[in-house]
């Protein structure tokens, strides 16, 4: 399964172009498309091509039900989702409290109406209707290259139609609302216009674009409809949105922190090597792979922040080593949770089922992950891997909690019926505190996280990236220095022998046994008596 995943590598890359989004829908039958989200500083733009938009036949087609909306997020990063969007086309509002505009789509004036609310400062570019009446192929400026190509192809046809001549408009603030701008039918049915909005200093936010289609919103009604729309979203920094133009530092930052906690580990383990177990090694093989993947995916966004897109080498080198490690990482865990060379050698069948379940089931967490990182939001296979990754990642986490959980019952079995109930005690103490650290981790970088995200301001939501690094970060130290080798931790000193194990003593505090005098064996066989004083 993982060969699969890596060979649809350059096939999920060429799906996408990042930041300038291509995407090509046909036949689709949603009332509303979320085509992207993205953050906006002052002065970053958002254009808008829409290269071919095929409705059904114009009788058909009731006028104001397609269009665009540019939706702002209400506070911090919440985005205004309410129940009264899946009930009232969002294209027919008169009034918003939001910052909103819409851009509605009419083939039959051949016009798309901008209306906008609460927008202060933001610069609308577009083209608008200037004179009419040439026939088709005659007209100049606003035509678009998509109009002019298929306007080549039906060259045979003896249709024609009044061409557009247009010119440039730029409107700014409440001036947007009313304005009309000239949409292009160049083929039948089928139509294109563009728009750019540089953003104010006053209307800067995370904003949503969306597509509707609101004749879809009627029961029983099924208007099918194929989109082709270019969009360029940038920040005068680079085309990473607000919250992600931090996290190419941030990903170097914490990489160079996982190299060094690796270094650390491994020079541990250099200096206690007679203490080492294989999975001591398989812990530094997780940081140093954890540290690769950061370098990576720094060097994925930065070519993003550049170019618009990540470039297919680096980004492909980014996917293996996270799938590498994502698999590591709850490998190693489980191992540990089942106290494989701490306390035992041996795996028991139900603990070998879970590793059954979870390998497989990480793996198609991780191919889910690259394949939402390289899918339109718009496309609809999007929503249903995202589900598949939220689920199975779910399912993974609760599953290496059962190991721990089987552990700390057999230690606390083990600490009443054998004579070692001492060594048991402080390993029982051991895993409940591993435990208690993996809840944690999972708490933090799965539910706090998503918290953070949503409660911050657009230009922080980087934080929820960088609380989930500084947890993994704490949980892996936490984790080694709990799991040391042995001669470095006296919770995992294991008696050698059966001899020893026969001599082990149980050390209390109980009142029950004072008096009574500690023997040892010495090296030569004989009995040697300490006083209980001593």
């Amino acid at each position: 399964m993982a060969r699969v995943s890596l060979l649809l590598l350059p096939v999920l890359l060429s799906v996408t172009q990042a930041r300038i989004h291509r995407l090509f829908l046909r036949n689709e039958t949603r009332f509303v498309v979320h085509l992207n989200t993205f953050g906006y500083f002052v002065n970053g733009t958002l254009e808008v091509k829409l290269v071919s938009l095929q409705l059904p036949a114009e009788g058909s087609t009731d006028s104001s039900t397609v269009g665009f909306s540019l939706a702002r997020s209400r506070v911090n990063g919440v985005l205004s989702y309410t129940a009264e969007d899946t009930e009232t086309c969002t294209l027919l509002k008169s009034k918003s409290d939001d910052t909103l505009i819409l851009f509605t789509i009419d083939p039959h004036t051949r016009s798309v109406e901008v209306k906008s609310f609460n927008e202060k400062d933001s610069t609308l570019t577009g083209y608008k209707e200037k004179t009419q009446g040439k026939e088709a192929g005659k007209g100049e400026a606003g035509k678009g290259e998509a109009g002019k190509d298929e306007a080549g192809k039906d060259a045979g046809k003896e249709v024609k139609e009044k061409s557009v001549e247009t010119e440039v408009v730029s409107v700014t603030g409440k001036e947007m609302y009313g304005l009309k701008l000239a949409l292009i039918k160049f083929k039948e049915n089928s139509y294109n216009f563009t728009f750019n909005i540089t953003i104010g200093a006053e209307d800067q936010g995370l904003y949503n674009l969306n597509f509707h289609n609101c004749r879809n919103m009627r029961p029983g009604v099924l208007s099918p409809y194929s989109l082709n729309v270019e969009i360029v979203e940038k920040n005068p920094a680079g085309f990473l949105s607000a919250a992600e133009i931090p996290l190419p530092r941030l990903y170097i930052s914490m990489a160079a922190m996982f190299l060094t906690a690796a270094v650390v580990w491994t020079y541990t383990l250099l200096k206690h090597r007679y203490s080492v177990f294989k999975i001591h090694w398989l812990m530094a093989a997780l940081a140093y792979t954890k540290t690769i993947s950061l370098v990576f995916h720094s060097i994925n966004y930065h070519f993003i922040n550049k170019e618009g897109h990540p470039i297919e080498g680096w980004a492909v080198m980014y996917y293996i080593t996270h799938l590498l490690k994502g698999a590591l990482l709850f490998i190693t865990l489980a191992l540990i949770g089942t106290g494989f060379a701490f306390v035992k050698y041996i795996l028991s069948d139900k603990e070998k089922k879970i590793f059954m379940i979870v390998i497989p089931l990480q793996v198609l967490a991780n191919v889910a992950y690259i394949i939402i990182e390289e899918t339109e939001e718009a496309s609809s296979e999007y929503a249903l891997w995202r589900e598949i990754l939220f689920l199975v990642d779910l399912i993974c986490c609760g599953a290496i909690l059962f190991p721990v959980v089987w552990s700390i019952r057999h230690l606390q079995e083990a600490s009443t019926t054998d004579g070692k109930a001492a060594i048991n005690l402080e390993k029982l103490k051991l895993f409940r505190h591993y435990y208690v650290m993996i809840v944690c981790y999972i708490y933090f970088t799965r539910i706090i996280a998503i918290l953070l995200k949503v409660t911050v301001p657009f230009q922080w939501q980087w934080c929820q990236e960088f609380l989930i690094e500084v947890s993994t970060l704490v949980f892996f130290v936490l984790t080694g220095f709990k799991f040391r080798p042995a001669s470095n931790n006296p919770y995992l000193q294991l008696p050698q022998d059966e001899e020893d194990l026969e001599m082990d003593e149980v050390v209390t505090e109980s009142g029950a046994l004072e008096g009574i005098s500690k023997v040892k064996k010495t090296s030569n066989g004989r009995e040697r008596q300490r006083d209980p004083a001593l």
